[in-house]
Formats: C-alpha cells, structure tokens, sequence
C-alpha cells in the first residue's frame, strides 16, 4: 500500500495544500494559505472533526426529520466535507457546490473523490454572482462557508446577499452560514440585523467562551422563515465534543442591539482573525 503524501498547488486564491491525517487512514486535512479549511475522512464522511462543521452539521441534522432527502445549495466547496455528510445521512439529496477557486476544486476532484452515488454539482463560480442567476425557490437549505484566506468576502455579507439567498430558498427553506467575529462583533451584529430583517426566525451557535468577548472565533448563523427546533439544535450543541450555546429569542435580539444592516455600498470583509487564530502549528 502507498503511504499517503501531502500535496500542493498554487491556484489563483492562494496555496492550497492537502496534507494526510496520520491517525486516521484516508482522512485529509485541506489548509488555504495556512488556514484549516476543510478536514474529510474518505472511509466516514460522516465524520466532521472542525468544531464549526459540526455545528453546521447539527442544523442539517435537525432541519428536517432524520434521513429525509434535501435540496442543498453549498455556497465555498472546501473539501466538499458537509456535502459529503448530507449525502450520507439525507441519501437521494441532490447538492450544487459553488466554489471560486477553481483550482481548488481541481485538486479536491482528483485527490478527494465523491461517495459513489452522491447526486453533488460543482461549480466553478463567485458565490454571489451564481446566487444571482439561480433559479428562485429551488433550495432547502443553504449552507455558506465562504473565506478569501481567514475573511468573509464583502459581496457576501450585505442585506441585498441576504435577500438573494431568501429568494433561491423555499418558503420554508433554512439558511445557515459559518462566520468569524470577536469582540465587540460589530460584523456579527451586523449580519444578524440582515437577516433578521428577511427572515422571522434567527439563532446564533457559539461557544460560550466566544459569545463572553474571551476570544475570536466562529459563530454559526442560522435564519429561517419558519421556527427552528431550536430545542433540538440546543441539545445537540451542548452535548457534542465541543460544547455550544444556542442564542435566540429575546436573548438574541438584545445581542444585536441597535445593530444597523450592511448595504453593499457600505459592505466590508470580516475581521482579520488575531495571529495564530485559525493557523496550525
């Protein structure tokens, strides 16, 4: 048997490398400029082992009643890791994957094949330029994972991003998107107040330490039209490896505050992460 190597490329967004886990026999860990990205285990693509990728995971667990099949859209590929997890735990889920970074995609095609039978599209394509011209009410759920490096893109961080993403998901469709804030997550509640303002029912997954101000770090957001199982998703995150509170409700409302949404005119990328953040050793 051929021990696994990393390998390497250089692609228009940065360089993306695909090192081997030596612990766990076909699990790789895909790092951008750096910067963990993604983590798959090709013999368990249930597995998620990011912190954050098991949050998302949670809310894919409980937007719909176990094993269902789902229309997901996946705004940034990475390694493809939670469209692997849906096509194991939702089979028959049909997946578009919209992912700038072509070469990215490239690398993870050939080195980090797809599960025999996952119905899962890829696209090579900005985010929201694709959101634009997709077709309105043909999604479940959409899930947005998008960095350039450590940060949030501007284009996507807008109410009138958001008002996309509400058009393409179904009435009672749920939006879920990975960020990164600190402190006094100025950008945070600025994307909460979006989202708040299209759709009726919002939740926010972080952990204790990071809600407190105590570090930056990742924080789930999740919006929807129709009322979370926010119960479920509670009981999920706070028993899972790495513990998580749910904010909603009053509780939530009182976190955003006075927070103004973000117009595309006014619309900046995310914090730069402190040093050290999200880098591995």
């Amino acid at each position: 048997m051929n021990e696994a190597v990393p390998v390497s490329r250089v692609t228009d967004h940065g360089t993306v490398k695909l090192m081997p886990d030596v612990d766990r026999r076909r699990a790789w860990l895909l790092t951008v400029d750096g910067a963990p990205q993604s983590y798959v285990d090709l013999d368990e693509p249930a597995h998620l082992e990011f912190e954050y990728t098991r949050r998302l995971g949670h809310v894919l667990d409980t937007v719909a009643e176990p094993g269902r099949a789902l229309d997901v859209l996946h705004l940034g590929g990475g390694a493809f890791t939670l469209p692997r997890y849906v096509a194991a735990t939702r089979p028959g889920s049909r997946q578009d994957v919209v992912e700038a970074d072509r070469g990215l995609l490239e690398l993870v095609t050939e080195h980090l094949p797809l599960p025999d039978g996952a119905d899962v599209t890829a696209h090579g394509a900005d985010a929201r330029a694709w959101l634009a011209a997709a077709p309105a009410d043909s999604a479940d759920v959409l899930v947005a994972d998008v960095f350039g490096g450590s940060r949030v893109p501007a284009h996507l961080t807008s109410v009138e991003y958001a008002r996309e993403a509400a058009r393409v998901l179904r009435a009672d469709g749920v939006y879920v998107a990975n960020l990164a804030d600190g402190a006094p997550f100025g950008f945070l509640r600025g994307q909460l107040a979006g989202f708040a303002a299209l759709f009726e029912h919002t939740a926010l997954i972080a952990e204790p330490g990071v809600l407190r101000g105590r570090r930056f770090g990742n924080a789930v957001l999740v919006a929807s039209g129709r009322p979370l199982d926010v119960p479920a998703l509670a009981r999920r995150t706070a028993a899972d490896a790495f513990p998580a509170r749910v904010e909603h409700g009053p509780a939530l409302r009182d976190f955003v505050g006075g927070a103004r949404t973000v117009r595309d005119a006014d619309a900046v990328p995310s914090p730069e992460p402190p040093a050290g953040a999200f880098g591995i050793g």
